[in-house]
């Protein structure tokens, strides 16, 4: 998670212990109307109860000009 704010407790039950993870291989993200290989999604979540809060595309400039 590079130079990203995310959330430093969880909405769901106020824990503080804030993990990372992301999800890739075939679950990458991929754009709706144009050839691209996606991109992994990445995820900000709780360790104590494992609500995601926040997820992101590694990669967001492979979806630009991806309006349809």
């Amino acid at each position: 998670m590079k130079n990203r704010n995310y959330a430093k407790e969880c909405p769901k039950c106020g824990g503080k212990d804030i993990g990372f993870g992301k999800q890739s291989g075939y679950a990458t993200m991929s754009t709706a109307n144009k050839m691209s290989l996606g991109s992994n999604i990445e995820f900000v979540l709780c360790t104590d109860c494992g609500y995601i809060i926040e997820s992101y595309v590694a990669k967001p400039e492979k979806f630009k000009g991806t309006i349809m």
